[in-house]
């Protein structure tokens, strides 16, 4: 690799949100899931703005408008300008505006996100395979997207046209649980045509631009539920990132983590913004084992173990750096589960 590969949770003597100028946040999973705002989201958010830190929201779901997403943030209590949030959407359609003519049309499989996000690039968003598209972009539409959606993609793609993708989550969180997301839906196009999309979301290039680009940060903290996004696109934009516990990754997935989806700090909720991170140390006495509050963990022949007590979230540092070290640049496959048992994780 060409960087130093993480073994352990970084610590800060400073509360996050006084060490770094602008928080990227995600919004499913980390401010909000099926439409409510998660536990102590809009509190702690309200502590960091008015302590001086800039929010901005990141987000890979491209089908609402900013607008929309600056209305929904507003009407949770957490007031938002449109400016303030970044979609996929957008940075798609940047993409796109880079690759066809001015003025050109494009088939839109998505909801009105894209649509908006189009026409602020000068192109024109197209229902059918018989309009003359220069391009094709599917984005998330909802549970209303039907089949024949991902049929019309199909038609364009095999006479030729590009094909692009908002994004790849597979799933999306909500109300009632994990769905699935416009990942899921652009490998049943891949599936049918044998194409593949230009994405732009996280955790790749475009979206870190069009992120930098919108909000001007300096000293950027990505803060994310996902390690194959917000982690990963940390990773490859090479700033700093903050893991809640609050969407889809759980403590396994965490610890099995390999160097591009380690963040470099891991809290429960939003709450992390406010407070300093506790340092993970290595234990000296005989070289192994590392120790975060009163938990130390150690990586076995077959299992890592966890002694001690104390602060969940503090065991579950520890077992990062004891997981993380023993991977390498590879992957943790020691068993986890009776550690995070103890940790009711």
């Amino acid at each position: 690799m060409s960087r130093s590969v993480r073994t352990r949770p970084e610590g800060s003597g400073q509360a996050l949100s006084e060490a770094y100028d602008t928080a990227l946040l995600d919004l499913d999973g980390v401010v909000y899931a099926g439409g409510n705002a998660i536990a102590y989201a809009v509190d702690s958010l309200a502590t960091a703005r008015a302590g001086g830190m800039h929010l901005a929201y990141v987000t890979n779901n491209a089908l609402r408008t900013p607008d929309a997403v600056a209305g929904h943030l507003t009407e949770l209590g957490i007031p938002t300008g449109a400016s303030d949030v970044i979609t996929s959407a957008q940075a798609v359609a940047r993409l796109i505006a880079e690759q066809v003519p001015e003025g050109a049309r494009v088939l839109v499989i998505g909801g009105e996100g894209l649509r908006v996000a189009l026409r602020e690039r000068g192109l024109e968003p197209v229902d059918s395979a018989d309009d003359g598209p220069a391009a094709v972009v599917q984005g998330y539409g909802g549970p209303e997207l039907t089949w024949g959606r991902f049929a019309e993609a199909c038609y364009a793609i095999a006479r030729g046209v590009p094909w692009f993708a908002s994004n790849t989550d597979l799933t999306i969180p909500g109300a009632r649980g994990i769905g699935p997301g416009n990942g899921a839906a652009v490998e049943v196009v891949r599936i049918a045509t044998g194409a593949e999309p230009q994405v732009a979301g996280k955790p790749l290039p475009p979206m870190h631009r069009e992120t930098v680009l919108r909000t001007g940060a300096e000293r950027p903290l990505v803060v994310g539920d996902r390690l194959d996004t917000d982690i990963e696109g940390a990773f490859n934009g090479d700033v700093d990132s903050l893991l809640v516990l609050t969407g889809v990754t759980d403590g396994a997935q965490l610890l099995a983590a390999p160097p591009h989806h380690r963040p470099t700090y891991v809290d429960a909720d939003l709450r992390g913004l406010l407070t300093s991170q506790p340092e993970v140390t290595e234990v000296t006495e005989d070289g192994e084992g590392f120790r975060c509050g009163g938990w130390t963990a150690t990586a076995g022949a077959e299992r890592l173990e966890l002694e001690g007590d104390g602060e969940a979230l503090d065991g579950l540092r520890a077992l990062c750096a004891a997981a993380w070290t023993a991977a390498g640049e590879g992957v943790c496959e020691l068993d986890s589960g009776k550690a995070l048992a103890r940790l009711g994780l």
